[in-house]
């Protein structure tokens, strides 16, 4: 299934079975990112990234290191150089990305947590095309020492796992001491409206499960979308080219199917990416202003079913709104159909809030299945 890139033999005890995107360091392991250019030269990492270190300690068994979009930088999940993992759940769509290995192990049940990175929506989207729960960290809670940077502005790191409990138990790995005890669930939840189409029968599924949970529901705006998509393009093209820029002096070291878009990182000027960043100050701002009159707000993952895997792209207008923000965001199923999948937002540092909201939606929708 092409899930993989790297096979580990699960250490002793019965902790659950953790499967690491190989854009983070695993000791013992070589990080590949995906890319021929940096697997042909890649040495064993001399240690764990931190937030596999803290998972060892907690008692997770590392299983493997997982396929992904070659450098993070796409959303599609296909890999030509690696083999492309194939979404178990639609195989003629595609899994997702950037966090694609990740979300097809678990989907498939070989892991009971995986961790991915999220940098426009590369753990939601997956989650949202196999199936599963995928959650992305508020930026800068989980440390990112020993994970290969794509746009240091906007990378997280974050759980994937079959449902909302598989999502805890990965944030306690990530983060020692976490909890919901005591954590009450929002009753109150903000359905944000899109500047854009999104399927009809993904949108109905939403609101379907919002129904089903009993929570009220309170029609909510954002202004600020057309400036936070230039803004957010012009960040993370900038910063992807100055992280990856050597690897295109290496003669077929990047895939064209992701050198293309380094071509057009390159042409973006510093004042281009100076006024980027003032765009997600003020998105970021507005964002921050509207979770302070509702707890959570609500929308799809995707804006539709996964497309097929021989075309191009995954539309990731629901997701990268949030890269931008900073905020913590949750995506998990609520239907049977490709693409049936809710997304909640919290503010900054409300991942337990998010999760403990979640799980009541999850269980509400269960009921209905």
């Amino acid at each position: 299934m092409n899930e993989w890139i790297a096979r580990l033999a699960p250490g002793p005890g019965d902790g659950p079975r953790l499967a690491v995107k190989d854009a983070i360091d695993v000791e013992g392991v070589p990080t590949t990112v995906g890319c021929k250019g940096i697997a042909d030269s890649a040495v064993a990492a001399t240690r764990d990234a931190r937030c596999v270190a803290t998972a060892r300690a907690a008692g997770a068994r590392i299983i493997g290191k997982t396929n992904l979009h070659e450098l993070c930088f796409g959303t599609t999940g296909l890999n030509p150089t690696f083999g492309n993992p194939v979404n178990p759940r639609w195989p003629d769509l595609m899994p997702g990305g950037s966090s694609s290995g990740s979300a097809v192990a678990i989907a498939l049940g070989e892991a009971d947590v995986a961790y991915g990175t999220d940098t426009g929506g590369s753990v939601r989207l997956p989650a949202a095309s196999c199936g599963i729960a995928g959650l992305k960290t508020t930026w800068g809670r989980i440390p990112l020492d020993g994970v290969w940077p794509l746009a240091p502005s906007l990378d997280t790191v974050g759980p994937l796992a079959a449902d909302v409990a598989g999502l805890v138990v990965g944030m306690q790995l990530l983060e020692p001491g976490f909890s919901l005890r005591g954590v009450a669930p929002a009753t109150r939840i903000g359905r944000l409206s899109l500047p854009f189409e999104v399927d009809a029968r993904v949108d109905a599924a939403v609101d379907a499960a919002l129904r089903a949970a009993g929570v009220t529901v309170e029609p909510v705006a954002l202004d600020g979308w057309e400036d936070m998509g230039r803004g957010f393009a012009n960040v993370i093209g900038y910063e992807a080219w100055q992280a990856d820029r050597h690897l295109m002096d290496i003669p077929g070291g990047v895939h064209p199917y992701v050198g293309q878009r380094f071509e057009w990182c390159a042409s973006i000027t510093d004042a281009a990416y100076k006024q980027g960043l003032d765009d997600l100050a003020r998105w970021r701002a507005e964002v921050d202003a509207l979770l302070k009159r509702v707890p959570v707000l609500a929308l799809s993952t995707l804006t539709g079913p996964p497309p097929r895997v021989d075309e191009q792209h995954l539309n990731n207008a629901c997701t990268s709104p949030f890269n931008a923000s900073g905020s913590p965001a949750i995506s998990i199923p609520v239907g049977t159909g490709a693409g049936e999948s809710l997304q909640l937002v919290a503010a900054a540092g409300g991942e337990e809030l998010l999760l403990a909201t979640t799980a009541v939606i999850e269980q509400a929708v269960a009921s209905q299945w």
